[in-house]
């Protein structure tokens, strides 16, 4: 008998019907003799739907009350799946984050997990239930509701398989696996059967939209090694697991285009110790990620250079607020933003072992007349900033050229 936890989203669980599906997949399962766990996220729209009910209410509603209300979608799905089950004659009990023993910190709508007592879970699971999780929340120690952010439900799925001590995770989804790249922009892209911690950390990170850094980040942190899959068949998925030294014969793993990336340049910075470390240090106590950063060399006698760097468009309106709050001390002259920018990235844990790998990339690019604006690299990843309207053409000519 193994203990699986599932993860269904929101794509999986968006309407009656396609709960109607979970239940019968779960239930096959259980057939089999195993332990379930499900975890679920609220059905597709629904926190978009409470999200633009309560700006109606005020345009800026408070974090802690947000997290009261967006945390009932997730609610609304653990008990209809719950009664599915019970339709099929399968024992459910449906749990909530708090009910599960998740606890979190008191990061409002953006809470990270402390620790999980699954008491209830395994009480649950001993008496022959099926246990359904409300994912993306958790309850503090003081007993006040939170929510956990982008990819809360993954997290919750893969956190509670390490907590119960779990055989198998198996985040369900509407794509079938991790692809070389996204299909919809290569068509022969390769479904994966294997990836690393690492490469799947960096995909996510770069614009890969199967799964949240974070969890990633949990699973290896804890050794959970978990499947991503499809809700809608029956065909194998992709394991993420620990690197093995067979990964290191596949130069690159995949391709990846970040399209919600703005670049801001700051034109005729002072070019003396400690202006950057004051620009950085403002953008950082704004909770503003920076990605890519490139300063330019002096310019002459005036002493001054240019500093540019890459963050999320969504943090754009922000971080021009805390750049013209520091303009003044600082002293340079403009800041300059464009929005229509793309981070291409190749990654893949054999660019260990494999040289010139950077050059290739640098020739394809040149061959299909995409300019490179910006470079960044790691051990297994290199990205760079181009113009976003040659994004697409870039992400077929580098697969072509990596991976065919």
């Amino acid at each position: 008998m193994a203990l699986i936890v599932q993860k269904y989203g929101g794509t999986s669980v968006g309407n009656p019907d396609r709960i109607k599906n979970v239940a019968s997949r779960v239930a096959q399962h259980r057939a089999k003799g195993d332990q379930i766990v499900v975890v679920v996220s609220a059905m597709s729209g629904v926190t978009d739907g409470l999200i633009k009910l309560a700006k109606e209410i005020m345009p800026l509603p408070s974090e802690r009350e947000m997290d009261m209300l967006l945390s009932t979608g997730e609610q609304t799905t653990i008990a209809l799946t719950a009664m599915a089950l019970h339709a099929l004659n399968v024992p459910a009990a449906s749990l909530t984050g708090a009910q599960a023993g998740i606890v979190t910190d008191g990061g409002h709508t953006k809470a990270k997990i402390a620790n999980i007592t699954p008491n209830e879970v395994h009480k649950l699971l001993n008496a022959g239930n099926v246990v359904i999780v409300a994912g993306f929340q958790g309850m503090t120690a003081e007993g006040q509701i939170t929510t956990l952010g982008r990819g809360g439900s993954d997290l919750t799925a893969i956190a509670l398989a390490a907590a119960l001590k779990a055989d198998l995770c198996q985040i369900y989804t509407d794509v079938d696996g991790v692809y070389t790249t996204d299909p919809r922009i290569v068509p022969n892209a390769k479904k994966l059967a294997e990836i690393s911690y690492d490469e799947m950390l960096e995909l996510a990170s770069l614009g890969a939209k199967v799964m949240q850094s974070r969890s990633v980040e949990f699973a290896k942190k804890f050794g959970v090694v978990f499947e991503v899959r499809s809700s809608l068949n029956d065909n194998p998925g992709t394991l993420v697991k620990e690197e093995t030294a067979n990964m290191e014969s596949v130069v690159i793993r995949g391709v990846a285009l970040d399209k919600n990336q703005a670049k801001i340049t700051l034109a005729h910075v002072p070019d003396k110790p400690g202006v950057a470390a004051r620009i950085f240090k403002a953008i950082g106590e704004a909770s503003i990620n920076v990605d890519m950063i490139v300063q330019t060399a002096s310019h002459g006698a005036s002493g001054a250079t240019d500093i540019s760097f890459t963050t999320d468009k969504a943090d754009l309106l922000k971080t021009r607020k805390v750049l013209e709050a520091i303009q003044g001390e600082v002293g340079f002259k403009e800041a300059i933003a464009d929005e229509k920018i793309g981070k291409l990235s190749i990654v893949g844990v054999g660019m260990r072992s494999h040289t010139g790998v950077a050059a290739k990339m640098f020739e394809t690019l040149a061959h299909a007349g995409i300019n490179i604006d910006m470079i960044s690299t790691s051990e297994i990843k290199i990205s760079v900033v181009i113009n976003l309207d040659k994004g697409e053409a870039a992400v077929k000519a580098v697969h072509a050229a990596f991976l065919g």
